[in-house]
């Protein structure tokens, strides 16, 4: 299995940025992507972007796309997702997690999993 770590969560006015990193340690060959995630108080986790680890494709939620950017730094084994225009609605803690599916689908489909960061974004 891979082990991730988040950072770079914090609190913010609407309209702000934040940038989070994922950084993967262990067995980064076996994994194909990289998920970001996120669960707002009182709902379910929800996808927010994820990206291909080698070739570097990625994939947005509609309630992101043009707000949000998913990158990745191979030579450090690290995943940022950058924020901005933040919302209040995009409070919730933000988890990354790594897949062995070639095109993940579902929750599911991510083995290894981090801890998780807080974002909070006041209006």
């Amino acid at each position: 299995q891979v082990q991730l770590v988040e950072s770079g969560g914090g609190l913010v006015q609407a309209g702000g940025s934040l940038r989070l990193s994922c950084t993967a340690s262990g067995r980064t060959s076996s994994y194909y992507t990289v998920g970001w995630f996120r669960r707002a108080p009182g709902k379910e986790r929800e996808f927010v972007a994820f990206i291909y680890w080698n070739a570097g494709g990625t994939r947005y939620a509609d309630s992101v796309k043009g707000r949000f950017t998913i990158s990745r730094d191979n030579a450090k084994n690290t995943v940022y997702l950058q924020m901005s225009s933040l919302r209040p609605d995009d409070t919730g803690v933000y988890s990354c997690a790594a897949s062995r599916v070639r095109i993940p689908t579902t929750l599911g489909d991510y083995d290894s999993w981090g801890q998780g960061t807080q974002v909070t974004i006041s209006s």
